[in-house]
């Protein structure tokens, strides 16, 4: 199913936005790409359309709140190709509030999918790696992690944290590369699901106006991917132009 240069790629959060942006770059690049998401219907277009295209690709359901839901997406992957090459933590959310709006549900839903979710792929897969000598974690971060805006700050500090982590993962590692991709704003879905309506719609009018597309997103993962085993490209923080 795969040929003897492709890496097996899994991608958390893959049924839209950078998930699906790089699904698609890195299959074009002859990688075997495992999509992970809730919406199982967008997954199974999404590999209709790899395939089509010539690359391969499979879907499975996944809930990156859910440790044995994360373990399973992993732990199964590595079952039937007998490696694990990458793992994408990617799946996000962002709900933007202030906080006297105590919009606490949301809060613990950005703990869950940004920080807890991630450290769940990482907990899953960094072992596989560490048996076999090598492996490539990506977590994506995002510009959010080097600086806080009023109305987001449970959102920065999960990515502070997920940029926190990613660092003492990197330097913990040395047969497992270690890569933050921090996007700025990017046309997405970012900024469609909770939060302050007005805020949210503010967020997403600037996503819209200063915004680079995911697949910009996309090429700097997969040039991080294709570096030899013994160079690890370990932070890309990238904004459009426009964003300044």
């Amino acid at each position: 199913m795969t040929s003897p240069h492709s890496k097996i790629v899994l991608i958390t959060g893959a049924s839209s936005g950078i998930g699906a942006a790089t699904a698609g770059r890195l299959a074009a690049d002859g990688h075997h790409v495992v999509l992970g998401a809730r919406r199982v219907d967008r997954l199974a277009a999404l590999v209709a359309d790899l395939r089509l295209a010539g690359g391969t690709a499979e879907y499975h359901q996944l809930d990156v709140t859910s440790r044995d839901s994360v373990y399973a997406f992993v732990r199964g992957a590595h079952d039937r190709y007998g490696r694990i090459d990458v793992l994408i933590n990617n799946a996000g959310v962002m709900a933007l509030s202030t906080l006297d709006a105590l919009r606490t549900d949301e809060w613990d839903q950005m703990i869950d999918v940004n920080l807890r979710g991630t450290l769940h792929g990482v907990a899953a897969a960094l072992p596989l790696m560490r048996a076999r000598g090598t492996g490539h974690i990506i977590n994506i971060g995002s510009s959010a992690a080097y600086r806080v805006d009023p109305t987001a700050a449970v959102y920065c500090a999960t990515k502070y944290a997920v940029r926190a982590l990613t660092e003492g993962l990197r330097q913990e590692s040395r047969d497992v590369r270690v890569t933050l991709v921090s996007p700025g704003y990017t046309h997405s879905e970012l900024t469609e699901h909770g939060g302050d309506p007005q805020i949210q719609a503010a967020a997403r009018a600037a996503a819209e106006e200063l915004g680079m597309p995911a697949t910009a997103v996309a090429d700097a993962i997969a040039s991080a991917i294709a570096q030899p085993d013994t160079v690890d490209i370990n932070e890309i923080i990238m904004r459009s132009t426009t964003q300044g």
